[in-house]
């Protein structure tokens, strides 16, 4: 999308907001009920909240009974994250398996004791190593496991064999839970072809509005002991706590959006994508496409070109109208390590330099032209300062 004479590709840290969206909020925003309240105005605000339940069920391929809604992904992770998490009339987990290109939201915010988490190493196209997991899983013998793995990296756009995962951990009786947050309205994404018992999402990744996510659970035959938020009953007491009502009917218009022709936006895009891999390509022949030995989603690039530094990158683009990221916004202002590129062996002084471009439903033909020609103005400009310099 060009705002004025800018370029925005950063739609892995946000997508911009829908117009379709921006309507749906701002009419039920002027609701004057609370979904609670048994008066006809909660009523409808009521309505809403469940039209959208439905739309976010559908995008995932779940029952809408057991959507859960939240502030976002994050909430959402930290919520299932839990020793209490369980299937009814089962024992809850004793241990978490983490895999190491995780989100900071699944690494920082489960609600394991320390000694309890172990790592899953990734290979370096960023897949999970599956010899790994079934052999520790092995290893804890009765003892229960919960595995939470990312569908699909935000950083790389790395698909992960989920499916496969998923049937490896409930052969030793475990949980799997999915960070789905950047998959969902990219790819296909079912709860129950995935094998999960929980995914969780975000509004803003798909154009809707920020401060909504939800905790999608495979079956009602799930419960999670310890809230995160206790008060009143509010999400089948998920989630206590007045409904954010406009927030979360954006989040189900973006939801039905997302889901029409989904395949065919998918193939729009990733052909958008591969034009923009091929221009930095040949801009600078000796770059380094992070993850392209693996499925990636169709919208994200990570590449790093020898001797170019993100933070000097990042700015240089900016100042040409084009807005990247080096990695996940949620340490934006902070370029700094990636654990994820570190997880994949990339070397430091490459992965010092990856950016990231994620397209998305606003991105055009032009906005990659834009690309690159920046990229080899950039490029141009930043290899002749290090030469002089030299």
């Amino acid at each position: 999308m060009a705002i004025g004479q800018r370029t925005y590709l950063d739609h892995n840290a946000t997508s911009p907001v829908r117009p379709q969206v921006a309507e749906t909020v701002l009419r039920v925003l002027q609701m004057p009920g609370n979904a609670s309240s048994v008066h006809s105005e909660g009523r409808a605000a009521r309505g809403e909240m469940e039209a959208a339940r439905l739309s976010v069920a559908k995008l995932v391929g779940a029952r809408p009974k057991n959507v859960i809604f939240t502030s976002g992904g994050t909430e959402a992770a930290n919520l299932v994250l839990t020793p209490s998490f369980k299937r009814l009339g089962q024992a809850g987990p004793a241990k978490l398996f983490i895999g190491a290109t995780e989100h900071p939201c699944i690494l920082n915010g489960h609600r394991f004791s320390p000694e309890a988490v172990e790592i899953i190493p990734a290979d370096e196209r960023g897949i999970l190593d599956l010899a790994w997991l079934k052999a520790h899983l092995k290893q804890t013998g009765d003892t229960r496991v919960l595995v939470s793995v990312q569908l699909a990296n935000n950083e790389t756009g790395v698909i992960q064999p989920l499916a496969e995962i998923a049937s490896l951990v409930h052969e030793h009786g475990g949980l799997v839970h999915t960070d789905a947050v950047q998959a969902a309205g990219r790819v296909p994404v079912d709860i129950v072809t995935l094998g999960v018992d929980a995914l969780t999402l975000s509004a803003h990744k798909l154009g809707g509005p920020k401060g909504a996510g939800a905790l999608v659970l495979a079956s009602d035959q799930y419960e999670i002991g310890d809230k995160l938020i206790r008060g009143g009953g509010q999400e089948k007491n998920y989630r206590a706590g007045t409904e954010n009502v406009a927030a979360i009917a954006g989040f189900g218009t973006a939801a039905e959006l997302a889901l029409e022709g989904l395949e065919q936006e998918a193939a729009r895009v990733q052909l958008l994508r591969d034009e923009a891999e091929a221009h930095v390509r040949r801009i600078a022949p000796d770059a380094l496409v992070v993850g392209a030995g693996a499925e990636r989603l169709p919208n994200t690039l990570a590449f790093a070109i020898p001797g170019l530094k993100a933070e000097t990158a990042l700015i240089a683009f900016d100042l040409a109208g084009i807005a990247l990221s080096s990695g996940s916004a949620c340490s934006s202002g902070k370029v700094k390590r990636s654990h994820v590129l570190d997880a994949m062996g990339v070397e430091p002084a490459l992965a010092e330099g990856v950016l990231r471009v994620s397209l998305g439903w606003s991105t055009t033909k032009e906005c990659v032209i834009r690309f690159a020609e920046a990229c080899e103005r950039v490029v141009g400009t930043l290899y002749k300062r290090k030469a002089s310099a030299a």
